[in-house]
């Protein structure tokens, strides 16, 4: 699978009197990197959007799970609110809470020897995000949701269901619930549940969306990504490519490292210059620097990790020399082949 830079994006203007929304305005990149796999992604996401169904990207990290969610937003042609998933949330942080209190006061003294005091008091409710953008219809786009504890999410259940979202706090006041507006889309991503600090989400949840899973890119679009993303030269940046898949192959993770690290190496190489080389001590150390994580003990021993890499160098140094030395021989081959005469 191959996916894209991200879409770019600029705070909006307010579209309610209440002032600035929160939202942002996305557009199309001229970073964007696609793919035939990107667009048929595209559209799949873009077919439940807009059938009223909420997407879920799920995938390891580094897989463009982000940037395909801004994309897509983009695509909807409406406003964004842009969520990340918070341990610390509570649904009060989601849909918007009392804040303050307002107390109002008449005085009545028409007549001199009588005086007629009146007094109200109202607590002052704020919306947040998630009420704002089921008022306006906007699109939410809610970024690893399952960093938030599941209790925190309750409210898309009659969101995603009923189209209602219960406020609690607006009971007693006429307003108990809100309307969600038919242009309000939701679009979700995740790391899987075996990640350091995610939830497990409720199946209430995952079964109001539609789930896409994400896997790492095929070659030609990281290096096309690589290139983009760096600056680098396509031959150099292949090198880099080729050098991290290697290293996720055969390292501790089959999901790490990711397509950071060749960007990462990349733009060092850009900055510095110099051949994707065992030769070329910037990118020697580089590999070292950004790669050493993944070799098998890479959490505990710096130095065994060093040699991990170094080893995947060599080999990689190896396979491209061997490579190089076979198109020189049937290079040869070909030009010592005899010729064949014409003739009629």
């Amino acid at each position: 699978m191959s996916v894209l830079a991200f879409a770019s994006h600029a705070p909006r203007a307010a579209e309610s009197p209440g002032g600035d929304d929160g939202s942002i305005a996305l557009g199309p990149s001229n970073a964007f990197v696609t793919s035939p796999t990107v667009r048929e992604i595209t559209d799949r996401a873009l077919a439940y959007l807009e059938a009223g169904y909420a997407v879920h990207f799920s995938g390891p990290a580094g897989t463009g799970k982000t940037t395909l969610a801004f994309h897509v937003a983009a695509q909807l042609g409406r406003p964004a609110i842009l969520l990340h998933g918070d341990h610390e949330f509570g649904s009060s942080d989601l849909i918007g809470r009392e804040s303050g209190y307002r107390k109002s006061r008449v005085v009545d003294n028409y007549i001199s020897s009588v005086v007629k005091l009146e007094e109200e008091g109202r607590a002052l409710w704020i919306d947040n995000r998630i009420t704002t953008a089921c008022r306006l219809g906007h699109s939410i786009i809610y970024d690893e949701f399952n960093r938030s504890k599941p209790e925190a999410n309750n409210p898309f259940l009659s969101i995603l269901s009923e189209g209602v979202l219960n406020v609690p706090a607006l009971h007693g006041r006429g307003e108990g619930y809100v309307n969600v507006h038919p242009q309000f889309r939701a679009i979700f991503t995740s790391n899987p549940a075996e990640y350091a600090g995610v939830y497990a989400t409720q199946d209430a949840l995952l079964d109001r969306m539609v789930t896409l899973r994400f896997g790492h890119y095929d070659r030609a679009a990281e290096i096309a990504i690589t290139v983009s993303k760096s600056g680098l030269d396509r031959d150099r940046a292949a090198r880099v490519v080729d050098l991290v898949r290697l290293c996720r192959s055969e390292g501790r993770d089959p999901n790490y490292p990711t397509l950071r690290a060749s960007i990462a190496i990349a733009r060092v190489l850009a900055a510095r210059g110099g051949e994707a080389s065992f030769r070329n001590p910037v990118f020697l150390w580089a590999c070292r620097d950004i790669l050493s994580p993944a070799a098998p003990n890479g959490k505990s021993e710096g130095a065994a990790s060093s040699a991990f890499v170094d080893l995947l160098l060599r080999r990689f140094e190896s396979a491209a020399v061997n490579d190089e030395a076979a198109t020189r021989s049937d290079r040869r081959r070909d030009l010592q082949a005899p010729q064949l005469e014409g003739g009629t």
